[in-house]
């Protein structure tokens, strides 16, 4: 299956530092529909880390571009990993002060912190349009280019009927998600830090696929005349899925705004590696633990939300080393406070007929009950809000199957919230990525441009409307649908 639409930017990155060290890293190249998004690190597991090609040399030197391939010189490939990089649309990536000019000087300064999220349904009501939002996003359901032109109709279809079910698990949880008010809350305690430490900025929510939507927090931004902004994803680890999507919607807001062109931008695109992360997770753990009769006994689980086989070996996405990365770092923190217990990682909330990341979170369950662990702990580890798959798929579903299978003591560890180590994380983050704030480019790469040709437009819905009436009316696709989306 070809790799999904991402015109997201090809970032330039600065490295902000951590207190561990990473392995050197192998270079290879990312496409995603027919885009180079830049050069992907892989390091040796378990302290394994994949990001977007960075640079963060004072030269003042271009990086190269041959194709929309983002090439890096011996020098630059050694460079250390970062985590925060300065956005640049797909054909013009230049560095320093080849990079456009911010707003003047005797501008009043006046930062502004974007939190991205994925937002989530207030009442019943919302559901199933929150469901289509979900299910339209290119970059959660990805369809072949020929098939690109279905991507609403199945969004439709898949949310009309997985409405019902999804209505009965908010229900569950008192009605709706409480991400939206959790992630204010967040807003507002960052903003705080921020200003103890000196920073006063205004801090803005936008969400992916329900309100407020990202546009609406760039209209704000737009309206308060924020001089330079700092983009911070709650997803401690990089998706396409999840950071990747809400920075497409990013680059495309950009490119259509003169005044957002201009606006010098850092975005922090993923934070899982940081000091003050780590050791709040460690916290939140070593407090659940010590609440079992005997600590040392429970096994930790480590669940995180999966995503698709193919986005990690199609795709390029760096999202299961990051992932596991993250978790030999919190075990690493665990030990040096003398916990050594065991752990394991597995992956939740699979839709649709294809591979996801393996372990599934409930057949490691079923497999950790047969096998005679009596005390398990749950950590949602790619979660920093409670939302729908913490409060009833873990805490309801798998709670259950856990002791139905043989599992006799269950805990679960909170999602961080506004615990004061984590706020106060985010907030040096912030204060750390501004420096390397540059203003975005507005060009568009020769394949992103290709894709406008009317010519090839119309091919590609002629036959890709045969191709998809021949395989949506086959029993095969009418099974796969029945069995594992519906």
């Amino acid at each position: 299956m070809e790799a999904a639409t991402f015109p997201a930017a090809h970032p330039q990155m600065r490295f902000l530092g951590s207190n561990h060290k990473l392995s050197r890293p192998q270079v290879r190249s990312i496409s995603v529909s027919g885009h180079s998004y830049g050069e992907l690190l892989d390091f040796d597991k378990p302290t394994s880390q994949a990001v977007v090609a960075l640079s963060s040399s004072s030269s003042g030197k271009s990086i190269a571009i041959s194709r929309g391939s983002l090439l890096l010189s011996p020098a630059q490939k050694r460079h250390p990993v970062g985590q925060t990089f300065c956005a640049a649309s797909a054909g013009e990536y230049t560095y320093g002060e080849s990079l456009i000019e911010s707003h003047s000087d005797t501008t009043e300064d006046r930062v502004g912190v974007l939190l991205l999220n994925l937002g989530g349904p207030e009442t019943l009501h919302d559901v199933q349009p929150f469901l289509f939002n979900l299910f339209a996003d290119p970059d959660i359901i990805r369809l072949p280019r020929l098939f690109r032109f279905l991507q609403r109709p199945l969004a439709q279809l898949i949310s009309v009927l997985r409405a019902p079910k999804s209505k009965e698990g908010y229900a569950a949880i008192g009605g709706g998600s409480p991400l939206r008010k959790i992630t204010d809350e967040q807003a507002d305690a960052i903003k705080m830090a921020l200003k103890a430490k000196g920073m006063p900025a205004n801090v803005y929510v936008g969400m992916r696929y329900w309100y407020p939507f990202t546009e609406e927090a760039i209209h704000q931004i737009k309206r308060d005349r924020i001089t330079r902004l700092v983009v911070l994803p709650l997803y401690p680890q990089f998706s396409i899925s999840t950071t990747g999507s809400s920075l497409r919607v990013l680059q495309n807001i950009f490119s259509e705004d003169a005044y957002l062109s201009r606006l010098p931008v850092s975005i922090i695109q993923s934070w899982y590696q940081r000091e003050g992360y780590i050791k709040a997770m460690a916290d939140l753990i070593g407090e659940e633990l010590k609440k079992f009769p005997k600590p040392e006994e429970v096994m930790i689980f480590f669940s995180a939300h999966g995503v698709p086989v193919s986005y990690v070996e199609d795709a390029g996405d760096p999202y299961k080393d990051q992932m596991e990365e993250c978790i030999y770092l919190i075990m690493q923190e665990l030990k040096v406070r003398g916990f050594n217990n065991d752990h394991t990682l597995a992956y939740q909330s699979r839709v649709g007929p294809v591979q996801w990341l393996k372990p599934y979170t409930d057949e490691v369950l079923v497999e950790l009950g047969q096998k005679g662990v009596k005390s398990l702990l749950a950590v949602p580890v790619s979660f920093v809000s409670e939302h729908i798959e913490t409060l009833e798929e873990i805490d309801m579903e798998y709670k259950h199957l856990a002791l139905e299978s043989g599992v006799e003591n269950w805990g679960r560890v909170p999602a961080l919230g506004c615990t004061s180590t984590f706020i106060t994380d985010l907030a040096d983050a912030v204060i750390e990525a501004l420096p390397s704030a540059k203003a975005i480019s507005t060009s568009k790469s020769t394949s992103e441009e290709a894709d406008y040709d009317p010519l090839s437009y119309a091919i590609k819905m002629f036959f890709g409307s045969i191709l998809a009436f021949v395989l949506l009316l086959s029993p095969k696709m009418v099974h796969a649908f029945r069995n594992h989306v519906f």
